[in-house]
């Protein structure tokens, strides 16, 4: 597998310029905001960021995004700081790159490529790396005519193409193959992963996915209320393998959660496609608990795009359950600002575990919400029957009486076969 992988960026560029930009159709400010996260992911690759410049751009330019004095312009401030690398915070087509690269004589990447490189750096297990991969090589299919330094030369003969066949043709036939072969390994990745999935539904325990910006405190969070021992790093994308732990609530009533991919403004399309397979479990879940740094000024931005990518999944008609993260750094003004946005949401510290009670008890209502109220009648020697209760479902009250235990709560329609023979009273 090593031998299409090895798509690690050059560590010879290390100098970078950025270049943002500000449009019509942008909010006032907007530009400036999307310029600093840029800066966030540029050092998150460990790049020297050597100037940055954000661009009123009224209309786009067909052949370089930019008009000719602003191109020229930019380019030479970039020389002038000794830039090896100049980054866009605006999504670049191949040719305006190639056009890019041949007036500076510099290597010229987007917010895209980017992201694709940091999720390259952040990729771990199989199935991460076969993503990352797979979105690498569609994003580098239609930029074929730039240097392709790490794929090998090595030529068959056969299926690689006759004496006629160009560079560029054999090129493109290598990474079309590789995209095939990397679908392929993923159907397979899938395929376990449904069965693991199927193995932890057999006994249908309530289920909820963690969503949310990208360093918002989601693998925290986890950790906070499951003791897990996720990573959880001060930096963007620490993490892309999804992680289910279980949460024991109160009653002993069991809920598996999982934390997911964070989100980012502007994250590639093609990156969202490729790791469906990951973010399958949002789409799986009986509910969403979306968390949000609180104390970051960009937290309605940040809002908005999570719940822009979950309708690009089909999964923003789920229940979700708003979660203010990092309270403890909070002002009262952004707490305040934070109410405001959403009244009905809750307010925590994975740091310092604040507010952790009540995010059990909310977490609690919405399984019970879903069940049906019924009243059932358990005779003592099936203590089998009184462990899926209280596995499944959630339990208000429980009384020992001579032909059993009387128990009043709310259980899943899935159990009703299971349980039908004990119910003494059904109703909503």
């Amino acid at each position: 597998m090593a031998d299409f992988l090895e798509t690690k960026r050059s560590d010879q560029h290390n100098r970078a310029f950025l270049i943002g930009v500000q449009t019509p159709q942008m909010a006032p400010g907007e530009g400036a905001e999307l310029l600093n996260e840029l800066v966030e992911l540029v050092e998150n690759l460990s790049y020297e960021i050597v100037g940055q410049d954000l661009v009123n751009l009224r209309a786009h330019t067909a052949g370089t995004l930019l008009g000719t004095g602003k191109t020229d312009e930019l380019i030479a401030r970039a020389k002038e700081l000794g830039a090896e690398l100049i980054v866009f915070d605006e999504a670049l087509s191949p040719a305006q790159q190639r056009n890019w690269e041949e007036l500076s004589g510099l290597a010229v990447i987007d917010r895209q490529e980017v992201i694709l490189e940091i999720f390259a750096d952040r990729a771990h297990t199989r199935e991460a790396i076969l993503q990352v991969a797979l979105a690498r090589m569609e994003y580098s299919l239609p930029r074929l005519t730039r240097a392709w330094t790490h794929l090998s030369r090595q030529r068959g003969s056969g299926a690689m193409g006759g004496e006629g066949e160009t560079q560029l043709e054999q090129d493109r036939r290598i990474v079309r193959d590789r995209i095939a072969r990397l679908k392929r390994e993923l159907v397979e990745v899938r395929q376990q992963r449904c069965t693991q999935r199927s193995k932890r539904l057999r006994v249908p325990v309530p289920t909820a996915s963690i969503v949310g910006y990208t360093n918002a405190g989601k693998s925290s969070l986890l950790n906070s209320l499951t003791g897990a021992h996720v990573l959880a790093e001060d930096k963007l994308f620490a993490t892309l393998d999804p992680t289910t732990r279980q949460l024991i609530l109160r009653n002993n009533q069991k809920l598996l959660v999982t934390d997911t991919v964070g989100f980012i403004r502007r994250l590639p399309h093609g990156l969202v496609e490729a790791f469906k397979a990951t973010l399958e479990e949002v789409l799986v879940a009986d509910f969403l608990i979306h968390v949000l740094d609180v104390a970051n000024p960009n937290v309605e931005q940040h809002h908005a795009t999570t719940i822009e990518v979950l309708k690009e999944l089909g999964a923003d008609s789920k229940r979700i359950l708003t979660v203010f993260n990092k309270v403890d750094i909070a002002t009262p003004e952004q707490l305040s600002a934070a109410r405001r946005m959403a009244p009905d949401a809750v307010f925590v510290s994975a740091h310092t575990q604040t507010g952790l009670d009540l995010l059990h008890d909310r977490c609690v209502e919405l399984i019970a919400s879903e069940f049906d109220l019924t009243t059932l009648l358990v005779p003592h020697e099936r203590y089998d029957v009184i462990a899926r209760l209280h596995e499944t479902g959630h339990i208000h009250e429980q009384e020992h009486q001579e032909d059993g235990v009387l128990i009043h709560g709310r259980f899943p329609a899935s159990q009703a076969g299971f349980f039908a023979p004990f119910v003494l009273k059904k109703s909503r």
